[in-house]
């Protein structure tokens, strides 16, 4: 029987792509009906589109099982987005009045127009997140209403190099293919995995990946920072092949053998692992390597915590993504950081049900095709399979019956969602034009500003007294005395 009401999140991953189908329940609760994967390493790089065909193709793959399961075509997909390049970019902009001033709607609408403008060379801005403003000496959330002398705008710009954009946009706009809506996958994450405590108290999410790791900065509920670095558990892999094995192997010897912690005393200087039936290397040149590797990543993340927040994570460290479940990482990250409260998240604070041919392992490698999931908020189902002859003419028929998927403009954008490229230009024009309106609106205030001062600087000015006193004096002697 066909599937309906449901929604489908993919994950573009650096060893896999993840495409997962599922239900919302009332009470906030995840019923999976589908998933489906496809390898990516040659088609993706450090979370990174590089080969279009190739992805688009995977995307094709992993929408058709999906669509053979479910017995129902897919017209819209959520898709996160994350890899390498990601950034956050911290922008400050001010206003000051000349007199104190009750701050209002549109005072914020303009700065929020000028954050928008902001451009940064060869970067696409995918989100906002919102900050605190500093109003006089106050820091607030919504300043509106109050009262003040000067207003800063503090906004956390996150982007991405313009041509990753474009090259995941580009899997998407081929024929055949669904509508995408595009999600922040770290975001989705955060909403999904950390506490409101944690968030509160301060914490770093940490989702340590195949090809990348990301880190994440909350405080106060708020998003101060995030950054991708290029390092991930790919890294162990291709450390492991110096022994003279092929990575398939070394990823083999790693998921069975390797630990991110390995105490010395348990370790046999005489023990060897076999790498096939000739050949062995020893156990502690192994142990060391992956250490080594491990170290450096650790190193790097804690080297991505801003300096203004080295004492404000009281909530801890949270660890999640594929490298958490290399043993004894709690331990390690515990030992490289100081930082005693650190927890790993292999699932997310939803309780996620399943339909009985799909299997969910509790092991932290769906958490962001789950939190993506659980983020949508557009239905993906449409026809049933059957009144459908080709699973890849959906985009053809839409159009001959013009029924092609939009989103409604009256619908807000959600924290963490991405505008595709059509919405962001037409957030950019809109944007422009209330700009421009509003250069117009002060011009003319400042030409009649001027004209008033003008007029009030030629009432006062000498001859002008002059002038008034003379007609008074003439008034006073060709009046006739009473």
């Amino acid at each position: 029987m066909p599937a309906k009401d449901f929604y489908v999140a993919i994950e573009l991953g650096s060893s896999k792509i993840t495409g997962i189908a599922g239900q919302k329940r009332m009470d906030g609760s995840i019923n999976v009906l589908a998933i489906a994967t496809e390898p990516s390493a040659t088609c993706i790089r450090k979370g990174v589109v590089y080969n279009i065909d190739k992805t688009n193709q995977c995307i094709r793959n992993i929408v058709q099982k999906l669509q053979n399961t479910l017995q129902t075509e897919i017209r819209l997909v959520h898709v996160g987005i994350g890899g390498q390049g990601i950034r956050s970019v911290a922008n400050t902009l001010a206003v000051d009045f000349d007199e104190a001033t009750v701050v209002n709607h549109a005072t914020i609408d303009n700065m929020m127009d000028g954050n928008r403008n902001t451009r940064y060379p060869n970067q696409t801005k995918l989100d906002v997140a919102p900050q605190e403003y500093k109003v006089d000496s106050q820091y607030q959330i919504d300043p509106v209403g109050i009262e003040c002398n000067r207003i800063e705008g503090n906004f956390l710009n996150i982007v991405w190099r313009d041509a990753f954009c474009r090259n995941l946009y580009k899997c998407f706009e081929q024929n055949g293919m669904p509508e995408p809506r595009y999600y922040l996958t770290q975001m989705a994450l955060a909403d999904n995995i950390l506490s409101d405590t944690e968030k509160r108290t301060g914490c770093v999410l940490v989702d340590l990946g195949a090809g990348t790791t990301t880190v994440s900065i909350y405080y106060k509920n708020i998003l101060r920072h995030m950054v991708t670095i290029p390092l991930g558990g790919n890294n162990i892999t291709k450390d492991i092949t110096s022994f003279h094995i092929d990575e398939m192997e070394a990823e083999k010897l790693k998921l069975k053998h390797a630990a991110a912690y390995t105490n010395s005393t348990e370790v046999d200087p005489d023990m060897k692992i076999s790498i096939d039936p000739q050949r062995t290397i020893p156990y502690r040149e192994f142990v060391n390597l992956v250490e080594a590797r491990v170290e450096e990543i650790i190193k790097n993340v804690l080297a991505q915590i801003p300096s203004d927040y080295i004492d404000k994570i009281g909530g801890g460290i949270v660890l999640t993504g594929g490298g958490v479940n290399l043993k004894n990482m709690e331990t390690t990250f515990r030992k490289y950081s100081n930082i005693e409260r650190v927890r790993v998240a292999k699932t997310i604070n939803s309780s996620v049900n399943s339909a009985k041919n799909v299997t969910i392992e509790n092991d932290a490698m769906l958490c962001a095709a789950l939190s993506l999931l659980h983020k949508a908020d557009e239905m993906s189902s449409g026809r049933p399979l059957s009144e459908i002859n080709n699973l890849f003419s959906i985009l053809e028929e839409e159009q001959q019956s013009e029924t092609v998927v939009t989103r409604d403009p009256a619908t807000p954008k959600r924290p963490g969602q991405v505008l595709t490229r059509q919405e962001r230009e037409a957030e950019e024009e809109e944007a422009r034009k209330r700009a421009e309106e509003e250069q117009k609106r002060k011009e003319e205030e400042d030409a009649q500003k001027r004209a008033e001062e003008e007029e009030k600087r030629k009432q006062n000015s000498f001859m002008s007294k002059v002038k008034k006193n003379i007609i008074s004096f003439g008034k006073k002697v060709f009046e006739p005395e009473e």
